[in-house]
Parts: C-alpha cells; structure tokens; sequence
C-alpha cells in the first residue's frame, strides 16, 4: 500500500512559479513510478508528467519546458516543479505511482492516488 499526499499549491500571478512535493508512505518508494496528472474545472483528468524507478521521464507537450519532475528517494517524495505558468495551468494537481508499470499516460496506469493540491493561476 502507498499513501500519496500533496503539497505546495497555491495562488500565483501568470508567468510565476510553484512547486508541488508529493509526499508517499509504504515501502519501496524508489521501485515506484510516479506521475503527476491535473483536472481542470468541467474537463477530464491530463496526464502532465512521469518519473520511472529508472528515471525515464515524460511531458506533456503543454507544460514541456516549463515544468520538471523530480524525486529524492531517500525523502519518499516526488516534485513537480513549475515554472513560467500560464492561466491554462490552473487545475487541481494529482500525484500518483505505479508499481512495475508499463504506460504512464493514461490515469488507469497508475493505482495510487493522492488527493490534489489547487494550483491557480491569474492572468
């Protein structure tokens, strides 16, 4: 069992940055894979990033070059850095991890779940 909790959401003007911590309990955090997807008010849940076991990573094309995924095993969290924001970045943002995965884009490849942070952005 892995428990995910989010963190570090908040309000901030377009062109801003945050910085999401995704804290995990359970062991064996570093063979996870970890992702990070957003839902934005009326639309379905976006895939926006994943970190693997093995650190192969993956962005959406929205946020490439703007936001970083990162982990520090020894801490058991997963970040997501974000940088440049845009009002179209605004959307409660989710954590999840997988064990032994194999896809990564897709909300049902993952089995944990956090319960989000509300990220806003104003323009």
């Amino acid at each position: 069992q892995v428990q995910l909790v989010e963190s570090g959401g908040g309000l901030v003007q377009a062109g801003g940055s945050l910085k999401l911590s995704c804290a995990a309990s359970g062991r064996f955090f570093s063979s996870y894979d970890m992702g990070w997807f957003r839902q934005a008010p009326g639309k379905a849940r976006e895939y926006v990033a994943h970190l693997t076991w093995n650190a192969g990573t993956n962005y959406a094309d929205s946020v490439k070059g703007r936001f970083t995924i990162s982990r520090d095993n020894a801490k058991r969290t997963v970040y997501l850095e974000m940088n440049s924001l845009k009002p179209d970045d605004t959307a409660v943002y989710y954590c999840a991890a997988v064990y032994g995965g194999t896809q990564y884009t897709r909300a049902d490849d993952y089995r944990y779940w956090g319960q989000g942070t509300q990220v806003t952005v104003s323009s």
